[in-house]
C-alpha cells in the first residue's frame, strides 16, 4: 500500500544510456559477485564475474515510482475512462477488504504537494505511469487534446521541472481502458497492437517536449501471468474451473506475444519520428526474479539456465535476438506464438535501456515429478523446474523481508559489465 502522499520509494536500478548501436547491442547483465546472464551463449552461465562501472552513462538512481490506478484517484472527474482494474476491483467477491482505487492517494488534487515531498526527500527521478483511459480512440485519431493528465499538464511540468526531478514515464501499468477489454478482448487480440501505438504516439506528440525517458510496459511478465494465468488481477481470466473465462495454458503466451509486438511498434515509431528531435530515449521495465542452482552439477545448472529463459529470457530475448529462448520453444511447441520475419527484425535490439525490477533470488532445481504440469500443460510448469528460497538444508537464501517470499541475497545488485562494450 501506498503512503497519502502517493509516492512508493524504491531504489530503482535502470541499466541506462545502453544507446542502440545495432552493432555494439548489449551483450549481457550480471549479478555482483554471482551468474552471468549473457544471452549470447544462451545456455550456460559465468561465474564470479567482476563488473566495472562507467558512471558516465551507467546511472544508479534514487527515484519515487507510482502507477496511475494506485495513486490518481478521481474516477468521476474530467471525463476518466473506465478500466480493467476499476471493473476488477469493483467486482464482487475479487479483494477481500472491498477496498478500490476510487480515491486512492488522490495525487490528481495532491500534485503539487507530493512533488515538493519528492522535492524536500531529494529525489532526481519520478517514475510514472500515463494511463490510455485519459485519452479517447476519437481524441488521438482526431488528434485532439486528452480530457486531463494533470501531471504532465502544465502546472505539473512546471512544478517537476522546478523541483529539479527527471520524468520516466511508463505508457502502460496494467490499467486497459476496459472498452478494448469489452470490444475484442483486449491483450489477446492483434488490434491492441495499432491501438497501443496510436496512444504512444499521442502522448510523444503531446509530451516529448518534457518527457526524454519512455518505458512502454511496467512488469508485462507480471500482468501476463496473473491477469491471465492465475486470474489474481485484472482481467481475471484463467483456466475454466477457476476463472469463468480463459485458458491458462494457452493465453498468457498470446498476451505476452502482443505486447512484445506493441513495444516494438511503439519503438520504432519512436526513434523513426521522435527520438532525435525530442533527444529522449525508449525502453521498458521487466520485472525480475533471479535464479541460482543449488549445487554445481551441470543438470542443476541448466534447470536454472531454463527456470531464467522462461522469466527474463522470456521477454529479453525477444527485445535483444528478436526471438524467444529455444528452450521455450522446445517445451512449449504450438502454443507458443511465432514471429515472422519483419517481426523478428522489428523486435531485435527494439531497446536503449532496460529497467529492471528485481525484487528476489531462488535456487532453482528440477520438478522430476512433474506429472501435474504434463496433465496441465500450462505458462507454469512448462519450464519444469522448481522455485524455492531454500537449500537442500533448509538454509534460506537470505534474509526475509516484506514477506517470506522475499529474501535479500548476494546475488541481489544488478550492474553492466564490460561486456556492455
Amino acid at each position: 500500500m501506498h503512503s497519502r502522499s502517493g509516492i512508493a520509494l524504491t531504489i530503482a536500478l535502470l541499466v541506462l544510456g545502453i544507446q542502440h548501436q545495432q552493432s555494439q547491442f548489449p551483450k549481457g547483465l550480471c549479478f555482483w559477485n554471482s551468474l552471468c546472464f549473457i544471452p549470447e551463449r544462451k545456455n550456460s552461465y559465468v561465474k564470479n564475474v567482476v563488473p566495472s562501472l562507467d558512471t558516465e552513462d551507467k546511472i544508479l538512481r534514487l527515484k519515487s515510482y507510482i502507477d496511475t490506478f494506485d495513486y490518481e484517484g478521481a474516477v468521476k472527474e474530467d471525463g476518466r475512462g473506465q478500466t480493467i482494474w476499476d471493473t476488477f476491483s469493483h467486482s464482487t467477491g475479487i479483494i477481500l477488504d472491498r477496498s478500490n482505487a476510487d480515491v486512492a492517494v488522490d495525487q490528481y488534487h495532491r500534485y503539487i504537494e507530493d512533488i515538493q515531498l519528492m522535492k524536500d526527500m531529494g529525489m532526481d527521478a519520478y517514475r510514472f505511469s500515463i494511463a490510455c483511459r485519459s485519452f479517447s480512440m476519437e481524441e488521438m485519431k482526431n488528434g485532439e487534446n486528452g480530457n486531463s493528465f494533470v501531471i504532465l499538464g502544465t502546472d505539473g511540468s512546471g512544478e517537476i521541472n522546478q523541483a529539479g526531478t527527471e520524468p520516466y514515464v511508463t505508457l502502460y501499468h496494467w490499467d486497459l481502458p476496459q472498452a478494448l477489454e469489452d470490444k475484442y478482448l483486449g491483450w489477446l487480440d492483434r488490434q491492441i497492437i495499432k491501438d497501443f501505438a496510436l496512444y504512444a504516439e499521442t502522448c510523444f506528440e503531446k509530451f516529448g517536449d518534457r518527457v526524454k525517458h519512455w518505458i512502454t510496459f511496467n512488469e508485462p511478465h507480471s500482468f501476463s501471468i496473473q491477469g491471465y494465468y492465475t486470474g489474481f488481477e485484472a482481467p481475471g481470466r484463467c483456466s475454466t474451473g477457476f476463472c469463468r473465462f480463459g485458458n491458462s495454458s494457452t493465453e498468457p503466451y498470446i498476451v505476452a506475444h502482443n505486447v512484445l509486438l506493441s513495444h516494438a511498434a511503439v519503438v520504432d515509431i519512436y526513434r523513426k519520428n521522435y527520438k532525435d528531435k525530442q533527444n529522449g530515449s525508449i525502453g521498458i521495465s521487466l520485472d525480475v526474479k533471479w535464479y541460482v542452482p543449488e549445487t554445481n552439477a551441470i543438470e542443476n545448472i541448466e534447470e536454472t539456465q531454463r527456470a531464467q529463459d522462461f522469466q527474463l529470457g522470456w521477454f529479453l530475448d525477444p527485445l535483444i535476438f528478436g526471438d524467444y529462448p529455444s528452450s521455450m520453444r522446445s517445451r512449449i511447441g504450438t502454443r507458443l506464438p511465432t514471429f515472422t520475419e519483419s517481426e523478428s527484425s522489428l523486435l531485435e535490439g527494439s531497446l536503449d535501456f532496460v529497467g529492471i525490477n528485481h525484487y528476489t533470488t531462488y535456487y532453482a532445481s528440477e520438478n522430476a515429478t512433474n506429472t501435474i504440469g504434463d496433465l496441465l500443460n500450462d505458462v507454469v510448469s512448462d519450464a519444469n523446474a522448481y522455485a524455492i528460497p531454500f537449500d537442500k538444508d533448509g538454509k534460506p537464501i537470505g534474509d526475509v523481508v516484506y514477506d517470506s517470499n522475499f529474501h535479500l541475497s548476494s546475488h541481489e545488485l544488478l550492474i553492466p559489465t564490460d561486456i556492455f562494450h
